[in-house]
């Protein structure tokens, strides 16, 4: 027995050491992991992490807006006559692209699904919804007739814009809107509404609109002040690609 209580008193500090030795490993390898910063910050809930990741984003749109005016400085500064004409080139076509502001006189289409589609409970006849197609008809019939700037809903249409039937929405730029569907276009009202009028698509929607068997809302009105703001999406082309 003394032997044995010997042997317990001499493992002891061993033992001691090995524990001390690990935890110190366990400092040193925190310490290289945290690189200098707390790693479990006070405020670790959901909305405390959804504001720092947002307050973290507005500081890097702060700095890339800060970026893209000293490069818009820089290019002011070079005498290059290339770039002088290139610069004048893009600001030339920031307005026909829908990247500026306008407004004047033009007309204001108002699609809307049939009265009885807001009061059923049961499947409705999809002949009495308004779907992208039908508003898709409108904005091109609107631009055939020499609009200058096109909305939905207030949104600014440009070349690339998809709109998108989802359910019972329709989705712009990744926003869904529900009816009523209110396009609005900047242009002679007599030219854009003699190409409404031509349009086989339009044509079509407003025989519905006529029928009492399915009553599509339909109002088009001139208008003394249409104001479309300038297109706040992305401008750059995504496509698909192919995989190997």
């Amino acid at each position: 027995m003394a032997k044995t209580g010997a042997h317990a008193r001499q493992s002891w500090p061993l033992a001691v050491f090995t524990i001390f030795v690990f935890t110190g490993f366990l400092f040193v390898a925190a310490s290289v992991s945290a690189g200098g910063i707390d790693l479990r910050p006070s405020g670790g809930d959901p909305a405390s992490l959804a504001e720092e990741r947002r307050n973290r984003v507005d500081e890097r749109r702060d700095r890339a807006r800060d970026l893209r005016s000293a490069i818009d400085q820089l290019s002011e500064s070079v005498s290059s006559a290339t770039i002088k004409k290139l610069s004048a080139r893009v600001k030339d076509l920031e307005e026909p692209t829908g990247l500026t502001a306008v407004e004047g006189p033009g007309i204001r289409v108002t699609l809307t699904d049939a009265p009885s589609v807001l009061t059923s409970s049961e499947d409705v006849d999809p002949r009495m919804i308004v779907h992208q197609q039908d508003i898709q008809a409108y904005v091109n019939a609107l631009w055939a007739g020499g609009a200058d700037a096109v909305t939905l809903q207030g949104q600014r249409l440009i070349s690339t814009t998809g709109i998108k039937c989802v359910g019972a929405t329709v989705v712009l730029d990744g926003v869904p809107y529900s009816p009523p569907y209110v396009i609005e276009a900047i242009g002679d009202s007599a030219t854009m509404n003699a190409a409404i009028n031509s349009s086989a698509a339009t044509i079509t929607y407003a025989e519905y609109a006529n029928n009492p068997d399915y009553q599509l809302g339909l109002e088009i009105e001139d208008v003394d002040r249409v104001k479309a703001e300038a297109y706040a999406g992305t401008v750059s082309l995504r496509y698909a690609k192919a995989t190997d």
